[in-house]
Parts: structure tokens; sequence; C-alpha cells
């Protein structure tokens, strides 16, 4: 592949990140019954490179809401993982029911990993991992039935990265995307304090609402729900008995501040569902 320098800067980031964590990373700093460090290379290597691991132990309900809307009606579908990274999602697809899974990645570490994986939880005959440019695929038109995509649409050029997205899904399709958002002032000052943790164009193309809204011209609808405000407090309890019911009660806080418009853009995450790819756009590929 010819590619342009953003993107090598994002396979030099990918191949050390997949070098280090080759598997699971979001459960690799958590409470203390669910730490899985097993797949941890370099311990050391880790803790610069994967410190904001331990805001993810606050996750979990943007990934249940997330996993809802992924494995509802997943048996028989041909599913792509967008930027798989190691390739944890395209596996549980798989294990959930799909006939058939893909995984692209632009890092050839990554779908390395994730061919190991997928080997490790015998669902090898049914995963297939590639490296790809995501902005221009190798896939044809209208070929999956769902589309998962996590923390990638920053990485890419986001006109070309919809366009592809709509072309290659089916017109009953839907993309399933969890991004984390960049209005909160708090949160997008700590981006800026680690540059070890993201590339440059990473941290200058966290989306907000107007570019999760700019799929309409590729998407007939577009449904978002935001995440994680008031719960961020519970990540310095995520090691001890306190954590689950003080994330609880955060939780039930989120529940109510994150309806009120105005608040809800200060949330951390977001996961969002595309549907209705439109034939045609306004928009070429280098838009």
């Amino acid at each position: 592949m010819q590619l342009e320098e953003r993107k090598l800067k994002e396979i030099e980031h990918s191949d050390r990140r997949r070098k280090i964590v080759r598997a699971h990373e979001y459960k690799t700093d958590g409470v203390l019954e669910e730490l899985d460090q097993q797949h941890i290379a370099d311990p050391e290597q880790y803790e610069q490179h994967f410190s904001n691991m331990k805001f993810y132990s606050v996750s979990r309900s943007s990934f249940a809401y997330r996993d809802a809307l992924l494995f509802s009606n997943i048996r028989d579908a041909v599913a792509l993982d967008y930027c798989c990274g190691n390739g944890e999602v395209a596996v549980r697809m798989a294990k959930s029911g799909a006939k058939k899974v893909c995984g692209v990645d632009i890092s050839q570490v990554a779908i390395d990993n994730a061919k190991k994986l997928a080997e490790a939880e015998g669902v090898a005959d049914i995963c297939e991992f590639k490296v790809m440019d995501a902005e221009k695929t190798e896939f044809g038109d209208e070929t999956f039935d769902l589309i998962h995509e996590y923390g990638a649409l920053h990485h890419l050029e986001l006109n070309a990265a919809f366009k592809e997205l709509s072309r290659i899904l089916r017109k009953n399709g839907r993309i399933i995307c969890t991004e984390a958002m960049r209005h909160n002032p708090v949160i997008h000052w700590y981006r800026k304090r680690t540059p070890q943790l993201r590339t440059a164009w990473e941290v200058e193309h966290i989306l907000g609402v107007p570019e999760i809204y700019q799929g309409s011209a590729f998407f007939d609808k577009i449904d978002m729900r935001m995440f994680h405000l008031a719960a961020l407090a519970a990540v310095p309890f995520r090691k001890t008995p306190l954590m689950n019911p003080i994330l609880t009660i955060l939780e039930s806080v989120d529940n109510v501040l994150l309806k009120i418009p105005g608040v809800k853009k200060m949330a951390w995450v977001a996961v969002i569902t595309y549907s209705g790819p439109k034939s045609a756009s306004p928009y070429t590929t280098e838009s």
C-alpha cells in the first residue's frame, strides 16, 4: 500500500501498542477479580503506553448497551470488525453465531494477534483477518449485514470512512460505533497532556456531535446515546470492594444527567448506530 504520512504514523503507533498488549486491553486494569494481565508482553511499557486503561473500568454501561445492539440479531450474519485491533470483538461475533466475520486493521501486528486469538478461541474457520486501509477496503459493494467499530473513526479521514462504510454495508444492515467525545474540556485537557497515548492526528480529530451527524450525508438514520460523566468519579475505587456499589450509584446519576441538553455533550463516550446507507453522496473520497 502507498500510504500518506498520517497513516504511516498510525501504523507505527498501533504496532507499538499491539506488541505490548496482545489481546483484551480493556480488561488489563479493572477490579481485582477481573484483572487479565496474561496478554501483557511488556509490563514496563504497559505502564507508559496504557495508563488510560484505568478509565475503562467504568465503561460497563456503554459496553452493555453496545453489546445489546451488536449481538441481538447476529446469527447467520456476515459481519465486519472495522479497524479490529487485536480482534476480540470479531472473535466474539463468531462465537455469538455470525456466519462469517472479517476483521481489518492497518497494523500487521494487530492482524497477527487477531489470528492467534481466533485460533485459540476455536473460531479461526469463521474469522478472516486482513491488513487493509480502512478508507479504501477491498470488499465489494453491500458485503456486510453488520459492522462493528470501536474508537477508530477519529483515526480516519471521516468522509472517506463514512463513504466506504456506506458502500460495503447492505441496505438493511447496521453499523454499531463506539467513540470517545471531544466536548468535555477536562477530558480533552487530559488527552493533550498524555501525547504518548495517541497520535497527534487522533488528538485533533476526536469526534463531537457535529462530526457524528456528518454521517447523515451517507446514512438515512443515526441513533446516538451518551455514557460516562459522573461515573468517571468511580475510577479511583476500581481495585477496591467499593467499586461496584459506587459505580452503580454514579451510573444512576448519569442516567439523569445525560438526558439534559448541553450536559449530555460532556459525556466521555457515545454509542452510535448508522443504518440506511445511501447509494450516492455529495462527497468524494478526498473531501
